[in-house]
């Protein structure tokens, strides 16, 4: 497992963009280990961890992402995506999954670029379409959702930070 590295963690936060162009440099297996376990690192109502993760590597199956997703043709230049799933199978899940699954989400997008690896991420669910052609792609049972894919590898681009801070959007004690 390659450690992330310590040190400010509200700077990862505030300078994580998504990153749409990569490299051909491999991402290491330590690389992809140290960002799944800072997945499941992650919060999870009534600590289910409802999620699970599906590691393309395959060049033939990254090519194929982008026939099926509009908006994830950097597939086509990343060494490796992340698909995070939920097995709905559970009645217990059904409440919670989603939350879950974006919290994880956040966490392997934070955790590339705290490696100085590049990520972007790409929604999934709720379009059936989508849902249901990568269910198929990747040969997955009916009842295990795909969220979203997350395109990572060494990034070919750089962004600055952006502002997003913004008082409009905060309210005090009520509406």
């Amino acid at each position: 497992m390659e450690e992330i590295p310590k040190g400010d963690y509200l700077d990862n936060i505030l300078t994580r963009r998504s990153i749409r162009k990569f490299t051909d440099k491999p991402v290491t297996e330590e690389q992809i280990e140290s960002i799944l376990r800072a997945a499941m690192a992650s919060p999870s109502g009534y600590n289910l961890q409802s999620w699970e993760f599906l590691v393309i590597k395959d060049r033939k199956i990254l090519n194929q992402v982008n026939e099926i997703h509009p908006y994830a043709k950097m597939a086509l230049e990343s060494p490796v995506a992340i698909v995070v799933c939920c097995d709905t199978s559970e009645e217990k899940r059904k409440d919670f999954w989603i939350q879950d699954c974006s919290a994880a989400s956040q966490n392997i997008l934070l955790a590339a670029h705290a490696l100085g690896l590049g990520a972007v991420w790409c929604g999934i669910y709720p379009i059936e379409e989508l849902i249901k052609a990568f269910q198929k792609l990747l040969k997955m049972p009916s009842d295990v959702y795909p969220v979203n894919i997350i395109p990572i590898g060494h990034p070919a681009e750089e962004k600055e930070p952006s502002e997003r801070y913004n008082e409009e959007k905060i309210h005090i004690d009520k509406w």
